[in-house]
């Protein structure tokens, strides 16, 4: 009952910690979401029509529409026009500069007028916070009248690649720690040596658990707790092919070191001890693992 209560309470701080890893990992993502906010989306949204809506005015439109705004990739918008209109380069570059200082995380940007016939740029320029690291070509010049699209991509923010630098490097943190965690919160299994004291009867042969000894026609043989756990799992499945890979597997699972030689050299080991009766012996059953033969079982 108690190695049961044991085990139960293993696995239930296997479950707890893996609850507690997937929390944290939520916490993460949702903090390096919290750059994509709504209402700051929708806000820029409306900064970018109201620079398509100036532009047309500038152009001496002021009934065609402004296309809904497209947000096209990360921190790229697209601003279409119903129809065609002619722009000054440097108009558009003041407006944009004026109206985009309102949006607090619009920093650095570059913006691409597109052709919408060709998909070739007819004009393009780089605004930084740093003016003196403004790129602005072909200023001065009038366009022509065409149909225009306006790309514009905005460099991420510091405080967004602050977050998903913090999110990314996170992610090898929370392994090493949810390895860690796991293995030790891991439940284990209820080794023999652990297990309610025992005797084992094949024939003249007796196998004490607890005490860790064989006695074979009333001789005693001191057993390694190694030998003990070996035996153990022999006794409790008598005649049957016991799994190399389940002898190892229960041996030194939580040793973490399997050495394919070890369980050969305590199965040698197991045999020399068992010699004293002919009717009892360890035997290979090749291609599959060992067994515990005992005669007149």
């Amino acid at each position: 009952m108690r190695d049961t209560l044991k085990l139960l309470s293993g696995k239930y701080k296997y479950l707890s910690g893996l609850t507690l890893l997937l929390f944290i990992f939520i916490v993460c993502a949702a903090f390096s979401r919290t750059g994509n906010d709504d209402y700051a989306l929708a806000r820029k949204e409306v900064l970018l029509r109201k620079i398509g809506h100036e532009l047309l005015l500038q152009s001496g439109d002021s009934t065609s529409r402004v296309l809904p705004v497209k947000k096209i990739a990360d921190n790229e918008y697209l601003i279409s026009f119903a129809n065609e209109f002619t722009f000054q380069p440097d108009s558009l570059v003041n407006t944009t500069r004026r109206l985009l200082a309102k949006d607090p995380l619009a920093g650095d940007y570059v913006v691409n007028v597109l052709n919408r016939n060709n998909a070739g740029v007819a004009f393009g320029y780089a605004i930084s916070q740093d003016k003196k690291d403004d790129i602005v070509a072909c200023s001065g010049r009038q366009q022509p009248k065409g149909y225009y699209r306006i790309s514009i991509k905005f460099k991420p923010t510091g405080m967004n690649a602050t977050k998903n630098g913090y999110l990314l490097g996170s992610l090898p943190f929370l392994a090493f720690v949810g390895f860690v965690f796991l293995r030790s919160a891991k439940p284990r299994k209820v080794l023999p040596e652990i297990q309610p004291a025992g005797i084992f009867n094949f024939g003249p042969v007796l196998f004490d658990v607890q005490e860790r000894l064989l006695t074979i026609n009333e001789k005693n043989i001191v057993l390694t707790g190694t030998e003990t756990r070996l035996l153990l799992i022999f006794a409790m499945s008598p005649n049957e092919t016991i799994a190399r890979s389940r002898l190892q597997k229960e041996i030194w699972e939580d040793e973490g070191i399997i050495v394919g030689r070890s369980l050969d050299m305590f199965i040698s080991k197991l045999r020399k001890k068992l010699e004293f009766d002919p009717n009892i012996k360890i035997v290979v059953i090749r291609g599959k693992g060992y067994k515990l033969e005992i005669g007149n079982l």
